[in-house]
């Protein structure tokens, strides 16, 4: 399937059929097609409102400006201008990521009560994979949470909506994220799906291969909390690929469709958009290699463009249509996850081939000199930057190593924040 046909539509609710019978019926004992609902609405919702999320931690890190004659605050709040020191909580940049990302993580615990509740598995492998992709997706869910808020923390506990969970720090919700990725890990040893997945998943829809998907998360997880060894464990069962001709694409992604109630890509804005857009910052352009294919993820724009004392001549064209996928977790983020774990661990010549099959892939020549893991995790880091442009990981690599204070500031006033604070609407809870 292309899509996700109706229930993509789903935007804030589990069910999207409003005529169907409640929730707290059908969870007490699910038939196998009310679970497969609630799955392919699970994968669906995960795409809800993404953009805010992509372009805000974009912003943050200084990839691109996001021009919005709708909403100043994308040049103002999040870009820290003004004399204040602290980024208020009451903006939709605080609210609309939590409030979307909770919303698949309620539809997963759901699903998960009605798993365990269902009297009509007819094996336990049945109901393992059940369970294996819902605690992936959930761990996904919660971990872009926790890319934003950052230190602030998050809610792990959320099923009850009037008596939610308190909220843990960093390192504890790290430690529960990297548990569900696990524990789905194991069932996907000897699991069967019995349930749809779209066609971005296409080459990852069987336990096997989705089981690469999720090692491929949970080696992310584990860069982010510095378990190198542990990380390089996760990428030897992923889907991580440094063969000859190997694609850096090659990884889940969201999909997209023309068809009744399905969404288009959010981040796919027309050429020379005089009202929304994404501006490269400058310093993208001027500090690329020449050469490097990857400048071809901008477009010089007709004219420069200046909006709020920020100027900029060339704007994002990572999408070139409205159905082009936004990927998840890819090939090539994974080769760098692998320079990275390996040069931590000093297993310095494998990190420097890594970071060397990245730069050769996109035209650049071989560097000879990476022989220490200082010039290696700088060469790391730079690749990370022009490979993973515009797909939320900059403002959360320089903060892992205490290098935003290297992120240009454009005008005197602004300032960079580390971190999303808690929505104002969950201080009362």
């Amino acid at each position: 399937m292309a899509g996700f046909g109706l229930l993509a539509s789903c935007r804030n609710e589990a069910i999207p059929n409003p005529n169907a019978p409640s929730m707290e019926e059908i969870i007490k004992n699910p038939t196998l097609t009310q679970l497969n609902s609630l799955v392919i609405g699970s994968e669906s919702m995960m795409r809800n409102r993404l953009e805010i999320y992509i372009d805000m931690v974009s912003v943050l890190g200084r990839e691109y400006y996001r021009f919005s004659g709708a909403d100043p605050r994308w040049t103002d709040m999040i870009l820290g201008k003004g004399p204040g020191n602290t980024l208020p909580a009451g903006g939709f940049y605080a609210s609309i990521p939590w409030d979307t990302r909770y919303n698949v993580v309620k539809n997963c615990n759901l699903l998960l009560q009605g798993i365990e509740n269902s009297k009509n598995f007819p094996n336990q492998q049945i109901e393992d994979g059940y369970v294996a992709f819902t605690k992936t997706i959930k761990a996904y869910q919660l971990l872009l949470i926790l890319n934003g808020t950052h230190e602030n923390g998050i809610r792990l506990e959320v099923s009850d909506p009037f008596n939610p969970g308190p909220i843990v720090t960093r390192p504890v919700a790290l430690e529960a994220i990297a548990t569900l990725l696990n524990d789905a890990d194991a069932l996907l040893d000897d699991a069967t799906f019995s349930f749809p997945l779209s066609t971005g998943f296409e080459g990852f829809e069987t336990p096997e291969n989705f089981r690469k998907f999720n090692r491929a998360l949970a080696a992310r997880v584990a860069v982010y909390r510095e378990r190198w060894a542990d990380a390089l464990t996760y990428l030897g069962n992923s889907f991580l690929s440094q063969a000859a001709g190997a694609s850096l694409t090659a990884g889940p992604k969201h999909v997209y469709s023309l068809g009744t109630n399905d969404q288009v890509n959010p981040l796919f804005l027309q050429e020379e958009n005089e009202d929304e857009m994404q501006i490269a910052h400058a310093s993208y352009i001027t500090a690329i290699e020449a050469g490097d294919d990857r400048i071809g993820k901008v477009r010089q724009r007709a004219a420069a463009v200046t909006v709020d004392d920020l100027t900029g001549t060339h704007e994002m064209r990572l999408y070139k249509t409205q159905l082009d996928p936004i990927p998840i977790i890819r090939n090539e983020e994974l080769v760098l996850l692998f320079a990275e774990a390996s040069a931590q661990n000093n297993a310095l010549p494998a990190a420097a081939d890594a970071v060397n099959f990245i730069r050769t892939s996109h035209g650049l020549t071989a560097r000879l000199d990476l022989d220490t893991k200082d010039k290696l995790i700088d060469e790391i880091l730079k690749q990370r930057r022009f490979s993973l442009w515009g797909e939320g990981h900059r403002w959360i690599d320089l903060r892992r190593y205490n290098r935003l204070n290297t992120l240009p500031v454009d005008r005197p006033e602004d300032n960079i924040w580390t971190e999303i604070p808690i929505p104002l609407s969950e201080n009362a809870k």
